[in-house]
């Protein structure tokens, strides 16, 4: 009987930095062993110089024929980066484009609030592809901080009425799905801390 073969799953990779380039990365640890790996470009943009430390959270992806190294410099990224190659239609690559085009917080926002516009920005994200990017995920991203509401132009912060609705009870996501709503529907209401906490009341779930 063949004794089966196990390989080495990568998931943390500290070294020298010895190549970058939007997309890719090369780190050099012990034994001068230099490790290729694919990288969106918010960890290239956090990258430190050529020749100076770096670690980097790594997801292993164990092939027939190859073993790729995807890496992030921020533990979300890659937490949501194998949520994503979780979904029907979307491999490493495309998911390293969606991190590359929105942040963990944005794009969890985005599907969380089934925002399909602004995830078919993305190239190679289709409105089928969005659509079960919002079916397969939106509930399965608790975990995971969303982008904060835009606070308004005359000061009274949008932050505020969404805290007033949460500590009545409600989901954080619901109160602001309903603020979001109320909005569109009456930007002035943006300005008004009690017209859109009573807007938003009426609409929430």
């Amino acid at each position: 009987m063949l004794a089966t073969r196990i390989l080495p799953v990568i998931a943390h990779l500290r070294g020298k930095l010895i190549h970058k380039q939007p997309g890719q990365a090369i780190v050099e640890t012990g034994g001068g062993v230099g490790y290729e790996v694919t990288i969106p470009i918010p960890t290239f943009t956090a990258l430190p110089g050529l020749g100076e430390v770096v670690a980097l959270h790594i997801h292993t992806q164990v092939r027939e024929d190859q073993i790729a190294l995807f890496g992030f410099f921020e533990p979300d990224e890659k937490r949501l980066f194998e949520r994503l190659i979780g979904v029907t239609g979307v491999g490493p690559r495309l998911a390293i484009t969606l991190l590359s085009g929105l942040t963990p917080e944005r794009a969890v926002t985005a599907i969380r609030a089934q925002d399909h516009a602004m995830l078919t920005r993305i190239p190679g994200v289709g409105k089928k592809l969005a659509e079960r990017l919002v079916l397969e995920l939106k509930d399965k991203l608790d975990d995971f901080a969303t982008a904060p509401v835009a606070s308004t132009v005359q000061g009274v912060a949008v932050e505020d009425v969404l805290s007033a609705l949460t500590n009545l009870g409600y989901q954080r996501v619901a109160a602001e799905k309903a603020v979001q709503a109320a909005v569109s529907k009456d930007e002035s209401l943006a300005a008004d801390f009690d017209g859109l906490f009573r807007a938003a009341l009426k609409t929430i779930r």
